[in-house]
């Protein structure tokens, strides 16, 4: 990490959160990923190397311990009471991010990993019940072995499925990559995508009326736009 060459407590303050992909990885911490290859998902354009090392040096810093389950010999990553400290100014990032800097999509942030990875980690697996459910995802604008995404729900939490699991489809979901994104985000609203079409859902009426208790959306989602 660059010293600014100051003993200003928001410069050293700076020299650890302001590092390249840290405010990102402290994010994901936040949000509960723990494991080497769930922190990988959040931020795929990082090396596994650049990693590995950002993980080093936040933990040398008090911001990042490792722990070990009992009775194993993998370790997980988890934020110290000094590294949830940067958790609001985190928030508050993106809060500004959703007031000042929404605009159309641009080559490069529309990521396909990153929405099926936030999807699994985002959504309420609860939501259509305490029975195993399955949401099919299709992206229509995606090449063929791309446009397929299953999303199985049971005992609590979601597993994302690249093969079809087997199971019978409770919901269909069918949208464009980057409409699903805009959802997801807020500047699409659910409502106003589904009945656009921009988002079509198919199933029982008991599972189609709790789509978005399903997406979860983030209380970043309902931040209004300041640039209109």
């Amino acid at each position: 990490m660059k010293s600014y060459g100051q003993f200003c407590p928001v410069a050293k303050a700076s020299e650890l959160f302001c590092e390249r992909w840290t405010p990102l990885i402290i994010r994901d911490l936040a949000h509960g990923a723990s494991r080497f290859s769930e922190l990988q998902k959040g931020v795929p354009l990082m090396s596994p190397t650049l990693l590995s090392a950002r993980l080093k040096q936040l933990e040398a810093e008090g911001i990042v311990e490792r722990r070990a389950a009992p009775g194993s010999k993998i370790r997980s990553y988890h934020l110290t009471e000094a590294g949830a400290e940067f958790i609001p100014m985190v928030e508050a990032l993106g809060i500004w991010g959703q007031r000042w800097s929404r605009r159309q999509l641009v080559e490069g942030e529309v990521d396909l990993g990153l929405l099926v990875w936030a999807l699994e980690r985002g959504v309420d697996p609860t939501a259509f019940g305490e029975t195993r459910s399955v949401v099919q995802l299709h992206l229509t604008d995606q090449p063929g072995n791309k446009q397929l995404w299953w999303f199985v729900n049971r005992e609590g939490e979601c597993e994302l499925c690249v093969d079809d699991p087997g199971f019978e489809i409770d919901l269909y979901l069918a949208c464009s990559l980057p409409d699903i994104i805009y959802v997801i985000r807020g500047d699409l609203p659910l409502a106003e995508a589904l009945e656009s079409g921009r988002l079509d859902a198919h199933g029982p009426r008991r599972i189609t009326e709790k789509v978005g208790a399903w997406l979860n959306l983030s209380p970043l989602a309902a931040v209004k736009s300041a640039r209109g």
